[in-house]
């Protein structure tokens, strides 16, 4: 399977090292450039393009990067990805960061709106977890220890697929309904930070309301 991750941050560049570690077939991409990727390709293996080339017969694309920065991606950066490929993305909305954007506030959740950017469905996911503990918590099948990560998105063929990916860098992987109902795992949320084993996720992800909180708000 090919990856390309759009965003070399926090997130994206451990996401790069847990699938490059799984021996997935990497590609990172950001608005610098290749030439800015250097040390995370010497680190990992992952290969550095261009924004133009990251989708480009990929089987799973992952955006992490800022939320107002998804609506800035050149058109059609998407375009060239494998037949049945699914895309992530891992945003989270901070007014005090990504300005004020309208139809989040007006009740849109995150993860529709950067739908709306790309003009792909998306599924949610790794936006809720620290990203050292992508390196740190990772555990194999069946530890005790390991916890679990809500995955939210509408097409229960693509959501199996991402599903199998976060089991296979070291989480449990727990179905958080449609993409209608992302705001479960919103920042504010019980299940947004705590590293939850998949019951208690489950029932985090039952606990939280729509209602986004006023700090949360622009």
């Amino acid at each position: 399977m090919r990856i390309g991750i759009i965003g070399a941050g926090s997130i994206g560049g451990n996401l790069a090292r847990r699938f490059t570690a799984a021996g997935r077939d990497v590609r990172v991409a950001n608005s610098r450039g290749p030439q800015t990727l250097g040390d995370l390709a010497a680190e990992t293996g992952a290969t550095p393009v261009a924004l133009a080339d990251i989708a480009k017969d990929a089987d799973a694309v992952i955006v992490s990067i800022p939320t107002h920065s998804v609506a800035d991606l050149p058109p059609g950066v998407l375009d060239g990805a494998a037949p049945g490929a699914v895309v992530i993305e891992t945003t989270n909305y901070y007014p005090q960061r990504d300005g004020r954007i309208a139809p989040i506030e007006d009740g849109l959740t995150e993860a529709e709106w950067v739908a709306q950017q790309l003009g792909h469905p998306v599924f949610k996911v790794f936006n809720g977890i620290y990203a050292h503990n992508l390196i740190d918590a990772a555990r194999p099948a069946g530890d005790p220890e390991r916890i679990a990560l809500p995955v939210a998105g509408d097409d229960p063929e693509g959501k199996a697929k991402v599903m199998d990916l976060v089991r296979e860098i070291g989480f449990d992987a727990v179905d958080a309904g449609p993409l209608a109902e992302s705001w479960r795992q919103e920042p504010g949320t019980p299940s947004y930070g705590p590293e939850l084993k998949a019951d208690e996720l489950r029932r985090a992800l039952a606990e939280a309301r729509p209602q986004r909180p006023a700090q949360r708000r622009a």
